[in-house]
C-alpha cells in the first residue's frame, strides 16, 4: 500500500474535486473545507444548487471520519438549508460528535465568507475496519 496524506487520499473523490471542493484542514475527527461558487454550481433560480452544497459537506464529513486512518462510509445523512448564496466561497466545518465501535456521528456547518449559516449537515458513518494508506491524525 502506497503511503500518502489524507488530502492526497481524498483527491480520489473525483466528484468532489471536479465540483471544486478543497480540503483545507483535517484533524482528529474534524475537518475544514471550502468551495468557490461558480456558474456551474447555480440552479435555475440563480443560487447555489443544493447538491453542490451537499457535496462540500460530504467531503468534510469524509475527512473527519476517515482522519482515524480507517475506511469509513456514510450510511445516513441529511441536510437543512437556511440561506441561499450565488457567489463567493462556502466553508464546511465538520466535527465528529461521537465515535463508538464502528459507528460515528458528525455535524457539519456550512457558512458563507461572512460566517452566516447557509446549511447544516448531519451524518452517520460506518467504519469498515480497513486501514487507509496514511497515518491517523491525532
Amino acid at each position: 500500500m502506497e503511503f500518502m496524506t489524507i488530502n492526497e487520499f481524498l483527491k480520489n473523490d473525483i466528484f468532489a474535486v471536479k465540483a471544486g471542493v478543497e480540503l483545507l484542514e483535517a484533524g482528529n475527527g474534524t475537518a475544514f473545507a471550502r468551495m468557490k461558487i461558480t456558474p456551474e454550481h447555480l440552479n435555475g433560480g440563480g443560487v447555489c444548487q443544493g447538491g453542490a452544497i451537499f457535496t462540500l459537506a460530504d467531503l468534510a464529513f469524509a475527512a473527519a471520519t476517515n482522519s482515524h486512518a480507517e475506511l469509513t462510509f456514510s450510511i445516513q445523512s441529511d441536510i437543512k438549508f437556511f440561506k441561499s448564496e450565488s457567489s463567493g466561497y462556502l466553508y464546511a466545518r465538520a466535527k465528529e460528535i461521537i465515535r463508538q465501535g464502528r459507528i460515528s456521528s458528525v455535524e457539519v456547518y456550512i457558512t458563507n465568507a461572512a460566517g452566516a449559516l447557509v446549511a447544516a449537515f448531519s451524518g452517520t458513518g460506518y467504519n469498515k475496519k480497513i486501514k487507509l494508506p496514511f497515518e491517523a491524525i491525532e
